[in-house]
């Protein structure tokens, strides 16, 4: 489902690349505005824009698929470390222990 945030058309830094996707699925699970979705057993970009440039995706792409230079989205984490809240990271990183 494509999320209903919009930041700049067509400016998000994001990147990947197709070829080197493993089809692990973690950017479809990490991604908090559901960015990437699995079709024939490998990610692919379903809705760029609405990318936040957390870098959360880039962050647990085993296979290095995917580059995006955090940007605003990572605007986020500074205010609410501002601010005292818990959420001080905009890198959501997948526990892979469990």
């Amino acid at each position: 489902m494509p999320s209903q945030m919009r930041y700049l058309a067509s400016v998000v830094s994001l990147q990947m690349d197709r070829e080197k996707c493993t089809g692990c699925g973690l950017c479809t699970v990490v991604c908090p505005h559901g960015v990437f979705v699995l079709e024939a057993k490998k990610a692919r970009l379903y809705d760029r824009d609405a990318c936040m440039e957390c870098g959360a995706c880039a962050q647990n792409c085993p296979a290095g698929a995917i580059r995006v230079k955090p940007g605003v989205g990572c605007a986020m984490a500074v205010i609410n470390a501002t601010l005292g809240r818990d959420a001080e990271s905009c890198c959501c990183l997948a526990d892979l222990s469990s």
